[in-house]
């Protein structure tokens, strides 16, 4: 049998209805870590979509592990409430669609203003003390992180086997360790940011440490009849200095050795070096040599706008899914227009059924009299 984008998808013990990907969108509109309406109804927006699997934004460990004030967290009881409450809401009506969660910290990228206010490091008394491997500014206007010693590092891993444990109370199918896009233990991997002289740092393994650590450490922690992964870093693009897809290869079998189900490839964010070249699917490259070379079920992600290009990534065999962001928040129902170009199923809550082929139940243009017909006006 053929694979395509409709065809469902085992990720160790959860199954995915198809492989259409919610990828984690920071939406930098928690107070104080905690969930707000607005993080309700985001994740609300997904759950007539159809998609595979949904996941929340990276969500941090610690409040130190923040990106930004505004940025979700999960380490206290009021956290864990919150997305309790969403989870709930997503199984109940999200026809058997997972979900899934990404815990994360920033490390040295913390302590930041939010997006739309330019994202710089914050100067006022917002601001925190940011940690990392080594006490190397991300760029020159940056303050300089404290390095982690071995009592932080033991910290970091207790907060980050403490957010997996509340993620279970909470409910999630699936728990992803964000390694990537330059936050703390993409940090720890790329010699870009960590320049360490001791155990953690120097050659390629000594690098992936710390980052093995706190992925045992979770792995321990967490049910093996739930989902356990990573997004990790493909390349740095800071060509002949930083990352490149043969670590992206070395930490993937490390983390298969480990248990892990599932990795998803990105790429960049550790050096503001990088010199990205976008383009549609410009990441799938990266996620095919790693499933290639590892045979892990591989995620790819990055400027995928298309069904039939979503498809052919799938059936051509690059990577297992898609995670998709832009055009998700484009268009909550994507996935509906995806099964209508490539003859896909999808499960749709009875409450949206009507709407599922509205061009066809429903004339595309009414009269001015019928229209006040129905409403009931003469």
């Amino acid at each position: 049998m053929s694979i395509g984008l409709f065809s469902p998808l085992q990720l160790g013990p959860i199954a995915l209805p198809n492989r259409i990907v919610l990828s984690p969108m920071c939406q930098y509109s928690a107070i104080e870590g905690l969930a707000q309406p607005w993080h309700r109804v985001h994740l609300g927006r997904y759950i007539a979509s159809g998609l595979g699997l949904v996941m929340t934004e990276a969500t941090h460990v610690s409040a130190q592990g923040r990106i930004t004030p505004a940025c979700l967290g999960l380490y206290d009881e009021a956290h864990e409430a919150a997305l309790a409450e969403i989870v709930r809401f997503h199984r109940a009506w999200a026809g058997g669609a997972p979900i899934g969660i990404q815990l994360a910290h920033a490390g040295r990228k913390g302590s930041s203003e939010v997006p739309w206010r330019g994202g710089a490091p914050l100067d006022d008394t917002r601001a925190w003390t940011t940690v990392a491997p080594s006490a190397l500014r991300f760029d020159a206007h940056w303050p300089a992180p404290v390095a982690l010693d071995a009592g932080g590092m033991a910290r970091v891993r207790g907060e980050f086997v403490r957010a997996a444990e509340r993620a279970l109370g909470a409910g999630f199918d699936l728990v992803e360790l964000h390694a990537a896009h330059g936050y703390l233990l993409h940090q720890f991997l790329s010699p870009l940011a960590n320049r360490r002289d001791d155990g953690y740092g120097g050659a390629r393994q000594r690098r992936m440490r710390f980052p093995l650590e706190v992925a045992a450490a979770v792995r321990a922690a967490w049910p093996k009849d739930r989902a356990l992964g990573a997004r990790i870093p493909g390349y740095d693009w800071v060509p002949g200095d930083g990352l490149d897809v043969e670590d992206a290869i070395a930490f993937a079998a490390e983390l298969k050795s480990l248990g892990f189900d599932f990795v998803d490839v990105s790429s960049g964010g550790v050096s503001p070096r990088q010199q990205i070249k976008t383009g549609p699917g410009y990441q799938v490259r990266f996620a095919a040599a790693v499933k290639a070379a590892v045979g892990l079920p591989t995620i790819c992600v990055g400027m995928i706008f298309d069904a039939h290009q979503a498809n052919a990534i799938v059936a051509d065999g690059q990577a297992d899914a898609v995670m998709m962001a832009r055009a998700l928040l484009n268009d909550p129902l994507w996935v509906w227009r995806a099964a209508d170009a490539l003859d896909g199923d999808v499960a749709i809550p009875n409450p949206y059924l009507r709407g599922r082929r509205v061009g066809v139940d429903v004339p595309r243009e009414l009269r001015p009299e019928d229209v006040r017909r129905r409403a009931g006006v003469s």
